[in-house]
Formats: structure tokens, sequence, C-alpha cells
């Protein structure tokens, strides 16, 4: 696991030192242990290195044999020895132990394609000298992170989106569409970040560029729902446990010990039960806890971890929330609207004290059809039975009645069918809401975009498999926007490895296999799941109720973070910036103090406010990183590799 930045100057205009330096710098939380740099004619890509595999010689950049070809790589290829041994046998002459040296001899002799035969979880760029091509590539689900930048003949790529703004030429303005996608749906779009100009590569795509030419974005695998109908429910139960326990045991891969998240959930249960095998392991497994009872799910951890026989640590979360917040802002990236970032954030640095490398049970939800949204949509479809000009009349009436009455929504939403709905139960905030909050001038550029767009283009209903589609949009969109960007952020804070064992590509396209009616039958979610683990774990984590990492946040902030909020939301400089209507954030606090819960709401706009301060009005964030990040390296810098003709 590591943080990737590179360089590309066109022209061949030389690449100072100082600069992939400064990219590299201020991600050394995803890699302490050392930094790299190789510097070429027009180019510069460097790396900061967490250590996991060939712990004392998988220094990054590898290069391959005569020095042609480099890369540098952030994450784990679970087949790497694998695809070592057919590459020894081909000729292939190796001088490190590393799984990411294995993803240059395999460029050699497959160029871009080469990503096809990685298992596991990457973003990488590939440097060819005798081509003057770059190659930047993300795995299939979009665990790992790429951000990239084109602008007057210069590339630049990087891990996180700090690392591009160390660069002078780099404008700090806002994209207006990321900031409306944000605030309906908590994050920013698949392609684009906060800051315009700035693209995010989606996942599962590679993107080739050369000299003259713009990145080329190719798409090189997709996940298709085409259900098996041979199989019986017997079958699919047995293959599932088999294909779960194969991927548990690939990710469990590595030179340093490896533990894992457990929430008590039945997904990160499941994959606990499948690292206990066999039982003399030593597991270390890691939860984290509430004060407040309606939140806490540690006794079901807790028993996960005794019937297991982990040694397990847990933390009842009693935090400094303000300098967490603070914290966050940094470490997150962009502004991010999921408030379960804060206890990612905590469940990360006490896994830090033990582990380098954790699981998760990331994916579940998605795979199987866990989260209660399908159960809705699917209850929802009947209403569609109802003639179409009495829902539209209700939804008129919605119309008419005054902003924040009970029932104005669900009128609003009873007249609206299939993707349209779906979107809608989604949305944070409405239209109308937005309205309420922005002012005239950034609303204009907010209103310009509809952040389902994309979404509604992509939805497929194949032979009238609504869930199929439900669950590809959530894959495509959710998972890699909100669940996955938060885990990696958050764990990489504290600079440890999460591994999603459930999203191992070879499972997700055996999960898209499963036909609907054991994905989902009427109120029971992860049907088939939940049979599988039968017997493997408690019948209490099976058949407990949906929980989520949820957060008492609005009990914050009717609290101790209430003041931090106001101070920053209500002040001057939040004012000056002329996006919110400092009206209808007082309103907001009123309406949250009154009981309304608007956490949502508040803990989004905290969020970009504070990502504002930080990002668009500090020159240097040297001065505004968090203290861990300003330490000095535990050995210094290598020396730059330097390209000679």
């Amino acid at each position: 696991m590591c943080g990737i930045a590179g360089i590309v100057r066109w022209d061949g205009q030389p690449v100072r030192e100082d600069e992939i330096r400064a990219m590299c710098g201020v991600m050394a939380h995803r890699g302490p242990d050392d930094e790299g740099v190789y510097i070429g004619d027009g180019v510069a890509i460097g790396m900061r290195r967490l250590s996991i595999i060939d712990l004392s010689n998988g220094f990054q950049p590898i290069s391959n044999e005569d020095g042609t070809v480099w890369i540098v790589f952030n994450g784990e290829i679970y087949n790497y020895q694998e695809l070592r041994r057919d590459l020894q046998r081909r000729g292939h002459v190796f001088k490190t132990a590393s799984d990411t040296e294995t993803i240059v001899h395999l460029y050699e002799d497959l160029g871009p394609r080469c990503v096809d035969r990685l298992r596991g979880m990457f973003g990488f760029a590939i440097w060819d000298s005798k081509r003057r091509q770059i190659l930047l590539a993300r795995d299939r689900l979009g665990i790992k992170p790429l951000y990239y930048y084109e602008r007057n003949g210069t590339l630049l790529f990087s891990s996180e989106l700090k690392p591009i703004l160390q660069l002078a030429d780099v404008e700090r303005s806002l994209d207006w569409e990321s900031v409306g996608h944000l605030f309906a749906t908590l994050a920013t779009p698949a392609t684009r970040s906060i800051v315009k100009g700035v693209a995010k590569l989606e996942p599962a795509r590679i993107a080739v560029g050369t000299q003259g030419r713009n990145l080329r974005i190719e798409r090189y695998w997709d996940v298709d729902f085409l259900p098996n109908e041979r199989a019986s429910e017997v079958e699919f139960v047995d293959e599932l446990r088999e294909r779960l326990a194969e991927a548990v045991t690939l990710h469990q891969v590595s030179d340093v010990p490896v533990g894992a998240f457990l929430s008590g959930g039945l997904d990160s249960s499941a994959v606990v039960a499948m690292m206990s095998r066999p039982k003399d392991v030593d597991l270390k497994t890691f939860s984290i806890g509430f004060a407040e009872a309606t939140h806490n799910e540690l006794p079901y951890a807790r028993d996960v971890a005794a019937q297991f026989n982990t040694d397990h640590y847990d933390l009842v979360l009693r935090p400094d929330v303000v300098q967490i917040v603070q914290d966050l802002t940094w470490y997150l990236d962009e502004p991010f609207g999921d408030t379960s970032a804060i206890p990612t954030y905590m469940v990360s640095k006490l896994a830090a004290e033990h582990v380098k490398v954790v699981l998760s049970g990331d994916g579940g939800d998605e795979l199987f059809a866990g989260y209660d949204k399908y159960v809705v949509e699917g209850r929802e479809r009947v209403r569609e039975q109802i003639p179409r000009a009495l829902r539209r009349a209700a939804a008129g009436i919605g119309a008419l009645m005054p902003h924040g009455m009970t029932g104005r929504r669900f009128l609003r939403h009873l007249a609206l069918e299939g993707p349209d709905r779906y979107f809608d139960a989604s949305t944070i905030l409405h239209a109308d809401e937005m309205r309420s909050l922005f002012r005239d001038e950034a609303l204009m550029q907010i209103a310009r975009h509809d952040p389902w767009s994309v979404a509604r283009a992509e939805w497929r209903e194949p032979s009238g498999d609504w869930l199929a589609a439900a669950q590809y949009n959530d894959l495509n969109r959710y998972l890699p926007l909100d669940i996955l960007t938060k885990v990696d952020r958050m764990t990489m804070a504290h600079s440890i490895e999460a591994r999603p064992p459930l999203l191992d590509h070879k499972f997700v396209e055996f999960a898209a296999t499963i036909p609907a009616r054991f994905r989902l039958q009427g109120n029971d979610t992860k049907y088939i799941f939940k049979k599988a683990m039968r017997g493997i774990l408690p019948d209490s984590i099976i058949d407990r109720q949906k929980h989520g990492f949820a957060v008492p946040l609005a009990h914050w902030f009717r609290g101790e973070l209430q003041g931090f909020a106001r101070d920053v939301l209500l002040s001057p400089t939040c004012r000056d910036r002329g996006i919110f209507d400092t009206r209808s954030v007082e309103h907001l606090f009123e309406l949250h103090t009154r009981g309304r819960d608007l956490d949502l709401q508040l803990w989004t706009m905290l969020s970009f406010e504070l990502w504002c301060q930080r990002f668009l009005d500090t020159v240097d964030m040297g001065d505004v990183a968090p203290v861990r990040t300003r330490q000095t390296l535990r050995r210094p810098p290598a020396p730059a590799i330097v390209a000679t003709a």
C-alpha cells in the first residue's frame, strides 16, 4: 500500500525534484516507511511506501530489466506469485520478491492489457520511456483511488487530490457540478473532483497518454447480472462458502500480521469466520462502539470475537469531536457527507496500534441486496398500480405544501417511477431545499447539473430485474464514491491497509449469477448469504436487524459540536464566500435544536466549509496539515533515480 504521484511534461521540459517530492510529502500518511522518486526526460514519478510485501527489498519505483519501463503502484496483487512463476518461465528476470515488479514484467508482455491478469486492488502508473507513454490504471471495483489533471501539455496524477494542488499552475477553484453532487449524494462525482479541472479515473478503467494526445480512457471490465437458473439453492450456498473462503485466504497474503474490522454485522462476521480457519490462527479484531446505547453494537462484535477466539480490541467512542472533525478535513481530501467516516477513523486508529493490514466486510450489501432501500423499492413498485393521474395529483398537492411540512416529500415522491424514484429516495438535499440553502449566484452554477444524469443513463433492468439495476448502480456509484472512499482515506490516515475480500472480482462475478429471488425474498435481505452463513455464525448475528455504521451525530450537534459548527458556518469567512444563505443556515440550526434531525445536512455543510478554509484559503498546505503528517520520515528520503541516456 502506498501513495503515488507523477508529473509528465510532454514537451520534455524538465521536472524538478522538489516538485515531485512536494507531491509525495503531503501524503506521507499513506506511506511512512519510505519515499522513492524516478526522474526522466520530462517526467517524474514518486511514491510513499507502506511496507506490506517484500519488506526489505520491495522499494519503488521499480523498473524492468533494462530500465526502460518504470512503475509506481498503490495496492496489493493477490495472485502475484502465480503470475511471477509464469513470467519467469517466459524468461523474465526479477530483482525483488514484490507484487509490484510482477506488474512491470506483465506490462512488457501485454502492454495496457496487463490489468486483465491482475487479481487485487490497485492504482498504478507505468512510464514507458521507449514509447514515451504513460499508463494509468485503477482496479475493477474502485478500492484504490487515482486522480489526474491535464492542461497545457502537462499531466499530473496522484492517489489523492492534495498532491496535485502542490503544483503552482493548478488553479484552486470549485467545480460546481461536484458541489451539487456532494449536497445531493454526500460525495463528489465519479469522474470529477471538488477542484475544477482535477478528474478521477473511474474504477475498471485504464488511461493511456502519449505526446500530442489527451488521455485515452478505456473500460476493461464490467459485471453482468446474468442469473444462473440451472443451479439450485443448495448449490449456490455451497459455492458461495467455497468462493468466500478462497477470497478471504487470498486477501491474507502478507509479510506483516493481518487483522480484521469486526462490527458484529453479517459481512464482517463472515470474513472473521473464514479468517479463523484453521482454529489455531492468531487473529486480532477491532471494533468501535458508542456511549449512546441506540448506536452501540459492541455486544454483537464481542459475541463473534468470543466464538472464534480472536484477540479482540474495542473502544467506546467518547471523542474530542472537534479535533477529529478538523483532522478528517485533511485526510478525507475532499468534502464528504457520510458521517460514518468518524467511527471508521477511530477504529482505524485503534487497529494501527496492533497491525498494518485489516480485512473488512465492505461490499456485501451491494452484492447480496443487504440495504433496506431495496425492500422499500420493492414495496414502492407495487404503488405503480395506482393510476398515474392520481399519483400526479398527489404530487401537485405536495408541491403546494410549505417547505418542511410532514408528508410533503412523500406526496411528491409518490408520482415518480422506476429509477427516478430510486434516486429520489437516495437524495439528501433536493432542488427546492438547495434553493433555500444556497445564495443565488451559487445556486445558478449548481442548478446547471443533474447529479443523477449519469446513473440514470446507465440504469438497465435485464429481463425486468429491477433489483439487478439497483445493485449495479450501487456497485458503480455508491460503493466507490462513498464506502470505499471513506475506508481508504480513514485507514490511510493511520497508515494501515484495508482489504475487502467480498470485492474480489471473481467473487463479485459469481454473486452476479445468483437469481434475484435468492438475493432478496420479500423483506428478507441477503437471503442466500444468510443461508450460507447459517451454522457458521450464531443465529443472533444472522437474524439481527441491519444497523449500519451509524453515528450519534444528531446528539453531538445538539451538544459539544454545535458551538464549533455554528462558529464555522456563521463566520465572516463563510459568509464572505458567498455560497450559503446565512439566514437559512441559522434556521437549520434552530430546527435541529428543536428536535428535527438535520445532522446530515449540517455535517455536509461543515465538511465543505472546513475543506474550503483548508485548501482554497491556504497557500501553504504544510501549515494546515495534522502534526503527524508533518513529522519527518523514519529514514531519510531515498536519493532520486535519475534516468541516464
